[in-house]
């Protein structure tokens, strides 16, 4: 037991200590080191998601880059749901025809079919990256066909937002509410007006997130107040209009069952991309907790889960879990720098990883997939 806890100690202690990677070195700064400062590499050399962060990071002021970029705290739950994929071994099957994986990447969110099963979250202030706000995300979606949610404190007004998409794009509207039932009416109608399909209700900022990084540029968070939110509340809220209200935000899986108990029609595991309460674990890590203690959750409701996803192997065990969708949001605010090119390139980028990484762990179909294909005791604790 003594030599277990030391163990543990000193392998806390050099987790603490060894240097974090907001991109890996894949040799992006080597292969552009010819580019002036400030100026975007061309696309079409762009290889990955990260690249998308080390482009926007080099391009964006500071300021800009900072709101999409900084976490809570010590950004430690940020830093978290970017390294707690690789905890996690793929078990790779061979011998195995893969040749048709790519005719499994569409899937149905609510029911609506997108050719995908990953979605662009929501994410504010697309104006920080792109002076056309959010219309690169929202062009960019549709032409990959895939979902996007606008949130609520986009640049753009939600019937901006509208005038962008193409006919018969879906899109679920971001919202915060509260019990003010005026301005949370108003909100649903504006929303069932823009043809939203959905409303993504936020549950996970009851209070202003402590952003330290964002503090020192004045770019915290766009919902700073304190807020009653409840059970009661939701209860309330799905009597004020018909459009399904998905719960974004849980965290556990008491409320993941408790969500259930009250017929959520979808729940979307976050933890706000690492920017409300630092120590908060990973989407990841809580996907796990339901599959291990509740896994009957992911029959009972459409379970979508985001949170520091960059590569199509971090889709693939999300998937392997049971979680239905995978949001992915900083990579597509980064890649929107580049406006409606960019988010197209992105979504070609993560559709190809998926299928790829997909094939080559043995998965023939990415609607079922074994979740033995992933080795769940995180590689550290079984050292």
């Amino acid at each position: 037991m003594r030599s277990t806890l030391l163990s543990l100690c000193m392998l806390s202690g050099a987790l603490a200590a060894r240097p974090f990677l907001n991109e890996p070195d894949t040799g992006f700064d080597e292969y552009f080191s010819d580019l002036a400062a400030g100026e975007l590499p061309p696309l079409d050399k762009l290889v990955g998601l990260p690249d998308f962060d080390a482009a926007a990071r080099r391009h964006l002021p500071t300021m800009n880059y900072t709101y999409y970029r900084n976490g809570a705290g010590g950004e430690w739950s940020y830093r978290n749901n970017l390294e707690v994929y690789n905890r996690y071994r793929l078990r790779p099957r061979t011998m195995v025809d893969i040749t048709g994986i790519e005719s499994t990447l569409p899937t149905t969110i609510l029911g609506h079919n997108f050719s995908a099963p990953f979605f662009i979250t929501p994410c504010a202030r697309g104006g920080y990256g792109n002076v056309d706000g959010e219309k690169g995300l929202v062009e960019g979606a549709a032409n990959g066909d895939i979902l996007y949610m606008p949130s609520l404190y986009a640049t753009l007004t939600i019937e901006e937002i509208t005038a962008f998409k193409k006919d018969g794009q879906v899109t679920f509207q971001q919202v915060y509410l509260d019990s003010d039932d005026t301005t949370t009416q108003s909100l649903f109608e504006r929303a069932k007006a823009a043809d939203a399909k959905a409303l993504v209700f936020t549950i996970d900022s009851a209070a202003d997130g402590n952003r330290h990084r964002a503090a020192r540029y004045g770019v915290g968070s766009a919902d700073s107040a304190y807020t009653v939110i409840t059970w009661d509340l939701y209860d309330h809220l799905r009597t004020m209009t018909d459009l399904p209200i998905i719960l974004k935000g849980i965290q556990t899986v008491e409320d993941a069952q408790e969500a259930v108990r009250h017929n959520a029609p979808a729940i979307y595991l976050s933890n706000h991309g690492g920017r409300q309460i630092d120590g908060a674990r990973s989407p990841l890590e809580v996907a796990l907790e339901i599959r291990q203690q509740a896994p009957e959750i992911f029959s009972q409701t459409e379970v979508y889960a985001d949170g520091g996803v960059r590569y199509g192997a971090d889709v693939v065990k999300l998937l392997a879990l049971g979680v239905k969708a995978v949001g992915v949001g900083r990579p597509f605010m980064y890649a929107n720098v580049y406006g409606t090119e960019g988010v197209s390139r992105a979504i070609e980028i993560l559709k190809h990883e998926i299928a790829i990484d997909a094939a080559n762990a043995g998965i023939a179909d990415l609607k079922n997939i074994d979740p033995n294909i992933v080795d769940w005791t995180p590689y550290w604790a079984s050292a």
